[in-house]
């Protein structure tokens, strides 16, 4: 493999790989697997935002649609998208050009970047117009939506009994739904042999 790939070289391994990889300006990092709590926060995200959107334009995809965010050179499977009227890189259908709404589930080992960098090179996406962080280790969700003059407004809760509205989507979520049956409990260790 080349020390530097272009994206045009990326898409092509990618699309032939046997597991998910991102990509940054020129480097393509593996993706680790998910907790349960994490995969059942995105089930659930994706099962409310299903119910919401059904009868409108816009829709919900999983961590399997890859998005590009060209001005900064990055390829990657954010948790949850909504998108109105998809548009795609090229034909092969698989790179998302203008989410309107991304959610990420963070866990230990993202929260940080999540936060940080990523979301900065999200901020260049025209069309992003809400960026959602719901933690995996505690009841915790965050809303930053973007304002018409491109600042961003924060919201933010840990009570199960709040609802967050996604204003760009019309959408309404119970955060108790976007928890339920999320066990934070440590995992029990595993039986002696």
């Amino acid at each position: 493999m080349p020390a530097y790939l272009t994206p045009e070289q990326y898409l092509e391994l990618e699309r032939h790989a046997e597991v998910k990889s991102e990509y940054y300006q020129g480097e393509m990092f593996a993706m680790s697997g998910a907790q349960v709590p994490h995969n059942q926060i995105v089930a659930n995200v994706m099962r409310e935002l299903g119910n919401e959107l059904r009868d409108g334009p816009c829709e919900p995809f999983s961590n399997d649609m890859r998005v590009c965010v060209a001005a900064e050179g990055l390829y990657t499977y954010p948790d949850v998208i909504v998108v109105c009227e998809p548009r795609l890189l090229d034909s092969h259908l698989d790179t998302l050009l203008n989410p309107k709404v991304i959610v990420e589930v963070l866990s230990a080992s993202t929260e940080a970047y999540d936060r940080g960098r990523k979301f900065e090179m999200y901020r260049s996406l025209e069309s992003l117009a809400e960026y959602v962080l719901i933690s995996s280790l505690r009841v915790s969700v965050e809303r930053y939506t973007r304002l018409p003059d491109g600042t961003w407004n924060y919201w933010a809760t840990s009570r199960l009994e709040d609802t967050m509205e996604l204003g760009s989507t019309g959408c309404r979520l119970a955060v108790a739904s976007l928890y339920e049956r999320v066990n934070f409990a440590e995992p029990p260790a595993p039986a002696a042999k």
